[in-house]
């Protein structure tokens, strides 16, 4: 099977599906003339020309308010925010519109728009192009948010993203754009809302999801030479959250680590430790751990950064808190 980027998985997406229907089509800062603030859409405007790839002023609130009406109209937007901390400005369209057209209509209008871009850190950019809020997007009822960690689940569920009647909100991250994986030749599609066992193991389950896959998956190895079989689960979307499959694995580990990049108030993270304390408190050996980044907003230091983040280090130690070792 052949490797590609992630940037040239999600191209690849989109071009398939604006072939296949006329309807969808793409906006943003920079998205035609540049081919993308990283390149995800480049060659886009030279194939479906400047109606169907749309590139817009510096006015996020604007172009997000076109794209709902658009939606409502009968097309399928693609909308792409140069990083989800530009959403910030749109939120009322994504929130007030986007989220709660179907039901305030009675069913009347759906919304099909997709709106896509870069969440979270990517390296030394400040604190306010480092912010993740995949748990704000997720508390909202009518939206889905897909933030998938490697190249062939952001192809599978960028299409299926496209193809669905209801707002979804896509999360990437800056620095995974480069960053290779097989991708079929082959058009497919991935559920909405169906998690990844990425690793089998008995002794703990170790949740996560988008670029913080890397970190669940370095500290399973890590822990692997010294005898712990970490069951490793990408989530893939955070509403819907997959909870069955969170629930069977912890029924069999009995022990749950959760790492995620977000601040640890009202996080994915807390839902899950939620869930899990309802739903499987008899089958837990341990409290549940989680390994957010520090309730601060990430400073421009690289060793600040680091010591903010989730890191590997954190997360081996959080497993061993939970399989009681030292």
């Amino acid at each position: 099977m052949r490797e590609i980027q992630f940037r040239e998985a999600l191209r690849e997406a989109m071009t398939e599906e604006m072939r296949r229907d006329k309807n969808v089509f793409l906006m943003g800062e920079e998205v035609a003339e540049y081919n993308g603030a990283y390149k995800v859409s480049q060659g886009m405007l030279d194939e479906f020309g400047p109606e169907r790839v749309i590139d817009t002023p510096i006015a996020e609130l604007g172009f997000a308010g076109l794209g709902v009406g658009a939606a409502m109209s009968g097309l399928k937007p693609i909308i792409e925010f140069m990083t989800f901390n530009f959403s910030l400005v749109a939120i009322d369209q994504i929130i007030n519109s986007a989220a709660k057209m179907y039901a305030m209509s009675g069913g009347a209008y759906s919304v099909p728009i997709v709106f896509r871009g870069p969440t979270g850190n990517a390296g030394q950019l400040g604190a306010t192009h480092s912010s993740n809020f995949e748990n704000w997007f997720a508390n909202t009822p009518g939206l889905k948010v897909i933030v998938p960690s490697n190249p062939y689940d952001a192809k599978g569920l960028m299409k299926a993203a496209i193809r669905d009647p209801d707002p979804v909100i896509f999360m990437e991250s800056e620095v995974m754009y480069s960053d290779k994986g097989e991708v079929p030749e082959g058009e497919y599609l991935l559920p909405i809302g169906v998690a990844d066992v990425k690793r089998k193991g008995k002794d703990v389950t170790l949740i996560s999801f988008g670029k913080m896959m890397k970190v669940a998956l370095e500290a399973a190895e890590v822990m692997a030479k010294e005898g712990i079989e970490c069951e490793v689960i990408d989530l893939r979307t955070v509403r819907p959250i997959d909870y069955a499959t969170c629930l069977e694995s912890v029924k069999k580990t009995n022990r749950v680590v959760i790492v995620e990049e977000a601040n640890p108030v009202a996080a994915i993270s807390s839902e899950l430790t939620y869930h899990f304390q309802r739903y499987a408190f008899d089958y837990l050996d341990a409290p549940v751990i989680r390994v957010n980044s520090m309730d601060i907003p990430l400073s421009y230091g690289p060793s600040y950064i680091e010591a903010t983040l989730p890191n590997v280090k954190r997360t081996v130690d959080a497993i061993k808190k939970v399989t009681y070792k030292k």
